[in-house]
């Protein structure tokens, strides 16, 4: 997908300069403008113009000098790259303001970082990134049922900023297929999980792999169950970034610390475009059926599927949050059910026809032959597991590609009653373990890396079928 890059040179166009003097400004609340000497920068002539896709390959040395020519050169020493303590940082930037934690994220990682925009006051970030001066670019997910203000909200947005909002859409194969089995308002019987997994969580999956970083509105005070401990910069639990594995992404909140009245305080100071649904009473906007207004005194996310939980309102682009323990007692509709074995009742994942679902019977009798027909590829997991869920649509796609290919890609879930016997008989040590079984050989090898891309997962099997 071609997307639109929005890019800081728009700034001059708006007229926001720095050239005659310093940059100071009143404080709004909690926040405080960063104060920074006076220099002009030409931004077009400095810094790279973020023209990279959200979904860009990695950078490759582009250097095609000869042999001789490397022999001759002087050495050169190799540059190494020292890894940043990202809790240490998240101290040192735990009382700046939001312009400042901006400032230091766009510096960190340039155009391999981006603004998640979700239609709603978030816009505060994109104000922010316009006062740093540096080039930023914005991205949004677009589920196809957000309110007609929201699309118009966008636009202005776009018209304000001189920038081009680069969208994400859901995979329309899977939300025909949703839609068809279940219905267009099934999350109100079922929970929002899956709907939202297919509409929102995938999709932005796909955006973050083409970034080291992103940049997220989420607050402490936005939901007392789920974000009162965020902190202003932090690796990413769930999702994974550029280089794949955990660790890849890092996740910048530079408005964890500020308190909603004081972010309204400052959109109203510096007059920048609000979505229309705010004066009739939306407070946090997400998809039309599933966002309502708040009456006085309401909490915001009581406007967010407001048939469910008020301390489980994540649709599962921020599950981080969730503390394991909690994450492990909900259940699609959000209420806190699970079974006692402790196997909680969420909606399944690794769904596809091209996917078996092994039984305790089936997996034991895969341990038992030891001359197979076939190779077997199986992921021991747990449906609540953030980590299984961030590897869903990777695996789903591998077993496409391994289709007809003579390797038989499964599932067998093992968590509840089926742990114990994972862990004795399947070397499950950790939420997902994937296993190979070869052709000719009883025992079972072990996928050792934490890397669970697409391309990382062929190598394996490639190695030992």
């Amino acid at each position: 997908m071609a997307l639109s890059v929005s890019s800081s040179s728009s700034i001059s166009a708006s007229g926001f300069s720095r050239s005659s003097q310093e940059l100071k400004a009143p404080q709004f609340g909690s926040f405080k403008l960063l104060d920074r000497p006076t220099k002009f920068v030409n931004v077009s002539s400095q810094r790279r113009c973020a023209v990279k896709p959200l979904n860009a390959e990695p950078k490759r040395n582009g250097s095609v000098a000869p042999l001789a020519a490397t022999i001759a050169a002087p050495e050169i020493a190799e540059k190494v790259e020292v890894e940043e303590d990202y809790e240490k940082l998240a101290k040192e930037l735990a009382n700046g303001s939001p312009l400042e934690i901006m400032d230091k994220a766009l510096e960190k990682f340039g155009d391999d970082i981006a603004i998640a925009f979700s239609g709603a006051e978030d816009v505060a970030l994109i104000e922010y990134a316009k006062l740093t001066g540096r080039p930023f670019r914005v991205f949004s997910l677009d589920t196809g049922r957000l309110n007609p203000e929201t699309y118009h909200f966008f636009d202005q947005v776009e018209k304000h900023y001189g920038i081009r909002i680069e969208y994400m859409f859901p995979d329309a194969v899977e939300v025909q297929a949703l839609v068809r089995n279940k219905g267009l308002f099934s999350f109100y019987e079922d929970g929002h999980q899956e709907c939202c997994r297919v509409r929102k969580v995938r999709p932005l999956r796909r955006a973050l792999k083409g970034l080291r970083a992103w940049i997220t509105g989420q607050r402490k005070d936005q939901s007392p169950g789920t974000r009162s401990e965020i902190p202003v910069v932090q690796v990413d639990p769930v999702f994974e970034g550029l280089d794949g594995g955990a660790g890849s992404l890092i996740k910048w909140n530079p408005m964890a610390n500020v308190e909603g009245q004081d972010v309204w305080k400052f959109l109203r100071t510096m007059d920048v475009p609000v979505n229309s649904l705010h004066s009739k009473g939306y407070i946090s906007i997400g998809c039309e059926p599933c966002t309502r207004p708040v009456l006085p005194g309401q909490h915001e996310r009581e406007g967010r599927w407001w048939w469910e939980d008020a301390t489980a309102k994540e649709c599962g682009l921020h599950k981080g949050n969730l503390k394991q323990g909690d994450e492990a007692q909900l259940n699609g509709n959000g209420n806190g059910a699970a079974h006692a074995n402790g196997a909680a009742t969420v909606a399944d994942i690794f769904n596809s026809e091209n996917l078996v679902n092994l039984s305790r019977p089936g997996i034991e009798n895969l341990l038992k032959l030891e001359n197979r027909k076939e190779p077997w590829l199986v992921v021991l997991y747990a449906p609540w597991c953030q980590f299984c869920q961030g590897m869903e649509a990777s695996y789903v796609e591998l077993a496409d590609k391994l289709a007809g290919s003579g390797v038989k890609v499964g599932k067998f879930r093992a968590d509840g009653d089926q742990k114990e016997f994972s862990k004795q008989e399947l070397q499950l040590g950790s939420f997902p373990t994937i296993l190979f079984f070869p052709k000719h050989s009883s025992r079972p090898i072990k996928y050792p890396s934490e890397k669970r891309d697409v391309d990382s997962l062929m190598t394996f099997v490639n190695a030992l079928r």
